[in-house]
């Protein structure tokens, strides 16, 4: 599941690294648990409608900022978080949030996801020395697979026939060098093919793709998918708290 929030326009330039605030203010709304140190299987993007500047980003007609769980009661305490203390930072606010429901994969065995967020993926090598890997790395497929696969059992869920790797024809695909509580992190830019049931495919939409999806790497949607149009359950407005709107 999902949950998409709308939110105020910004008074105050935001960082082009808006990551660890965006981390931060999920956890302050989940209130103290367990998600933060273990296996994450939910993910979240970063502020999406922005207009670059050079101060910094702008969203002058607000931003949109998504967050996927598997857990349904993680995004349900995530709600009442929200419009409890619903400032961001900035002078943002969220206004309203949308649960939407994953698509229907059941028509395809293969879909290409872009990114709401870069793909890091980190390993420990035998000297105990991390090295991260980019999508430019013949290893880089497998070891998303790994991940996905991994995240799949842990859910409980078969990972047989699952597969990730990286359009690699993508003109526009980069890296980046994102810091997150001074640690520099070596991440790609560049859309995945995720081959699986459609099981397996509503998961990985959800989850996300890589390591540290839990404080924002690795968050995947589709292009056709329109945040507002797609089959809302409920949504909530900061003016009336957590009623629902039917």
């Amino acid at each position: 599941m999902r949950l998409y929030l709308s939110l105020t326009p910004n008074q105050e330039p935001v960082p082009f690294n808006h990551l660890p605030v965006l981390a931060g203010a999920l956890h302050k709304w989940l209130g103290p648990n367990e998600a933060h140190d273990g296996l994450s299987l939910y993910s979240f993007s970063w502020l999406q409608g922005a207009v670059v500047s050079k101060q910094g980003l702008r969203f002058p007609k607000g931003a949109t900022w998504f967050i996927s769980a598997i857990d349904g009661e993680f995004l349900s305490r995530s709600v009442q978080g929200i419009f409890s203390d619903p400032h961001l930072r900035w002078d943002m606010q969220v206004t309203q949030a949308n649960f939407v429901m994953p698509p229907d994969f059941s028509d395809t065995e293969e879909v290409r996801f872009l990114l709401a967020s870069p793909i890091f993926i980190k390993r420990k090598l035998p000297d105990g020395s991390d090295k991260h890997y980019l999508y430019s790395d013949p290893e880089s497929d497998a070891l998303l697979t790994e991940t996905l696969q991994h995240k799949l059992r842990v859910a409980g869920l078969s990972d047989a026939g699952v597969s990730v790797r990286f359009d690699r024809d993508y003109p526009k695909a980069k890296t980046q060098l994102l810091s997150y509580r001074g640690i520099d992190n070596r991440c790609s830019y560049c859309p995945v093919f995720v081959k699986g049931s459609a099981e397996q495919l509503a998961f990985a939409w959800t989850v996300g793709m890589g390591n540290s999806t839990g404080v924002g790497f690795g968050s995947v949607y589709l292009p056709e998918i329109k945040n507002e149009k797609e089959s809302k359950i409920n949504s909530y407005r900061n003016d009336q708290r957590t009623r629902p709107i039917h």
